[in-house]
Formats: structure tokens, C-alpha cells, sequence
């Protein structure tokens, strides 16, 4: 008799190598390793001296390796882009102003993956490696609860209850090949097009400044060039359509970005983050193409959007944010927000130059053709200029009427403004 099946969403890292395995020993079931790709590897694509271990096809085989009957090795990279990375980026998610959800963002792709692979395989369910105290957990197995509500969610390492030093023993007790062969430096790596994040290892006491070695997708700001340099990204319909000039597919833009802006130390972050969970985590992502990119299309959205929406846009912004960290990617209220944020960008239309220089990107120029709201011969103060400023004094008085009025009374009953 057949043993049931479960897929497993397979990273080819430490928890999910060892997971296979305690699944077979302690659930009793065959495990179909289902490995995403979301752009991982990004850190050895332009660091020659970084250890590669986001090769799919040497995962794919790990994965066998640890004992699954099956590996699936699923290219999603442009499907990331378009579907995952553009959507947040029209709506400028930082999660607490500051993160760019690289983590959060691919958790619901890889989830509609296994949710597919667990059909095709006719498995009963699916698993993640993650554990008790993170989010991920929540972003898995509340994104199968809306597209399989039929699949059962399995969360071995969080019912295992494992530190990383044990699993390490028990992976090399049992030969299971991981890429973390040290407990001196047991991070704790997700990357894809979008970022890379670390955690775990010396940066858990958040006094410890971050070692060198923790970055790969950045340039240490002192090692950076000297000279400046200036990048022009257009945008259509709030997205990046070209850079440069050479018109090119989303997902090759994000990572022509990414690799320029990280050569001058952009996108660095290190940041206490409030967890879902409820406790606080010390986290260090490294982003240099989403603040890049997320920058530029900031300020293009101040030149084409009239004030009331952009005022309204940024407190939505926040919201979004917050939705797609806390797992709720597939709900009805990050839909209905999809559609306002396609509304808003309708008009964000245009061209940006930023320069890149020392960890910062800076824009330094912004101009649309089409859909630009700003008017030189309104805003100038030379002799081109076509405000009529006779009628500020009215305008004046009646804006300040409520306020008068009220200061009016407030002295009349003898107090102080």
C-alpha cells in the first residue's frame, strides 16, 4: 500500500533538508521536494567569491539526496516579477516604512506552486520548514487555507521544536547533505529578485553591529566608487518599462537595478521588526533594486498625482504593506486595494534619473510628457509666470475663517491659544 503524500515547499537550506526526513520517520509519508524559484542566487551573480547554494538544478538533487521520492524545481522568476514584485511596487510597500517584504512577497507564489504541484502529484497535503516564531508560518499555511482549504498544512520543524545547532546534528548524524557546515556562523538566508535577508547567528543581540560577511548583494559604503552614477528608469502605468534608454522585461530590469545599486552600497537595512507573532526580531535585508526602484516611483508620483489621490494613496500604502507581511496576500481586502493602486498608477507615467553614490539613491531629475501635473508657468516666479496671485487674499481669508472664528471665541471666554 502506498504511503500518502505531502509536498514539501523545499529551499535546499538547513530546516527543509532535515524536514524530509523527520517527515518519513515520524509522519509516515512520501515527500515530493517543490523547489521555487524566485531569483535566488542573485548574491554569487555578482560576487565571484560567494558560495553559490541557489543552484535549483544542485537542489532539485539535494533534494533527492535527503530522501524525497520526487524534486520539483518550478522557474517562477518573471511570474515573481510581474505578478508579485509589480503590484508591490504601484503601491510602494515597506512594511513599518522600511522593509520592501522581500520574504513576504514570495511566500504566496511558492504557495500557489505547491498547492499546484500537490494537485498533479495527488498529494494530501503540503509543509514548510518554518518554525514557531516567524511569519512565514502564517503566510504558508493561510495561503493554502484560501486556494486548498482541502490540503492539510504540516509544520515539521515547528512541531519538532529543533534549534539550528540540533538539526545540524541531526542532519549530520543522519548524512543529510545542508549547506551550513559551521555552527560558528549559522545565518539564517532567504533571498530572491526582490532582496536578501539574514537573521540568527551574533546579529540576535540587536547591539552587535553586522559583520561584513552577513552581506553579499551590497558594497561595504567605504569600498563603494567614488564617483557617482546616474541611472534614467521610465515608467508606464507605474511600472519600470525601460532603463537607460533599453527597453527590457520587468524581472531583467529589477535584477540590472539590483546589481548596479548594489555596487554602491544601496539598500542596506537593519532594523528591529515587529513580528506577527508578537515578538520583536532583529533583521538585516539587503535591497538595493527595491529602494531603488521604489524611490523613483515615489517621486514620479509626486509630479503625476493630483493631491487628494496621492494624499489618500499614501495612507493606503502602509495598509498594503502590512496585509501582504501578515500572510493576507489572497484576501478580498488586498484585492480591492490591487484595484485602486492600478487606478492611481493610470497616469504615473514618465522618466527618472537617480544617482547612485555612497548607499544612497537620490533623485535628481523627474519629467513625463503626458501626465505630468506640474506647470512651469505656474510655479515660476520670473516673467513667464501666469498665477494670479490678486487672488490669494480671498482665498487666504476664507481658509483661515474657521480658525479665526473659533480663536474669536476661545478669547472671549478668557483663554489662552
Amino acid at each position: 500500500m502506498s504511503k500518502p503524500r505531502i509536498v514539501l515547499a523545499y529551499s535546499g537550506g538547513l530546516d527543509t533538508s532535515v524536514a524530509i526526513e523527520w517527515l518519513k520517520e515520524n509522519k509516515g509519508v512520501d515527500v515530493v521536494a517543490c523547489a521555487v524559484d524566485v531569483g535566488q542566487g542573485r548574491s554569487a551573480a555578482h560576487d565571484s567569491s560567494a558560495v553559490d547554494y541557489d543552484d535549483l538544478e544542485e537542489i532539485k538533487q539535494r533534494g533527492l539526496d535527503c530522501g524525497a521520492v520526487e524534486s520539483v524545481v518550478v522557474d517562477a522568476r518573471e511570474e515573481f516579477a510581474d505578478d508579485f514584485i509589480s503590484p508591490a511596487l504601484k503601491a510602494n510597500a515597506m512594511y513599518m516604512g522600511k522593509y520592501p517584504l522581500v520574504s513576504a512577497l514570495s511566500r504566496p507564489l511558492i504557495v500557489k506552486h505547491l498547492v499546484r504541484v500537490a494537485r498533479e502529484t495527488g498529494a494530501a497535503g503540503v509543509a514548510h520548514g518554518c518554525t514557531g516564531k516567524g511569519n512565514d508560518q502564517v503566510r504558508f499555511e493561510v495561503g493554502t487555507m484560501c486556494l486548498a482549504p482541502d490540503l492539510e498544512n504540516m509544520a515539521p520543524i515547528r512541531e519538532w521544536g529543533l534549534s539550528r545547532d540540533a538539526a545540524i546534528d541531526y542532519a549530520a548524524e543522519r548524512g543529510i547533505p545542508i549547506p551550513v557546515k559551521s555552527k560558528e556562523s549559522p545565518y539564517s538566508i532567504d533571498e530572491n529578485a526582490w532582496g536578501r535577508t539574514a537573521e540568527c547567528g551574533v546579529i540576535e543581540d540587536p547591539w552587535v553591529a553586522p559583520p561584513a560577511d552577513i552581506y553579499e548583494r551590497t558594497a561595504d559604503v567605504q569600498d563603494a566608487p567614488d564617483a557617482p552614477e546616474e541611472v534614467v528608469i521610465a515608467f508606464r502605468n507605474g511600472l519600470p518599462v525601460s532603463l537607460d534608454g533599453k527597453a527590457m522585461p520587468m524581472a531583467e530590469l529589477v535584477e540590472q537595478i539590483d546589481i548596479r545599486a548594489g555596487a554602491h552600497g544601496i539598500g542596506r537595512i537593519d532594523m528591529i521588526e515587529d513580528r506577527l507573532v508578537g515578538i520583536k526580531s532583529r533583521e538585516i535585508y539587503e535591497c538595493p533594486g527595491a529602494i531603488t526602484l521604489i524611490a523613483a516611483h515615489r517621486d514620479l508620483e509626486d509630479l503625476c498625482l493630483e493631491q487628494e489621490l496621492a494624499e489618500h494613496k499614501r495612507t493606503e500604502e502602509g495598509r498594503y504593506a502590512q496585509l501582504i507581511y501578515n500572510g493576507l496576500w489572497w484576501g478580498p481586502l488586498k484585492k480591492g486595494i490591487d484595484a485602486f493602486m492600478d487606478e492611481a498608477n493610470k497616469y504615473v507615467n514618465g522618466e527618472v534619473r537617480v544617482q547612485l553614490y555612497k548607499g544612497s539613491a537620490t533623485v535628481v531629475g523627474r519629467r513625463s510628457a503626458d501626465s505630468g501635473l506640474y506647470s512651469f508657468e505656474m510655479a515660476t516666479y520670473d516673467e513667464a509666470d501666469q498665477f494670479d496671485q490678486s487672488l490669494s487674499e480671498g482665498f487666504v481669508k476664507l481658509w483661515g475663517l474657521p480658525l479665526k472664528t473659533w480663536a474669536a471665541r476661545t478669547k472671549a471666554h478668557g483663554e489662552q491659544l
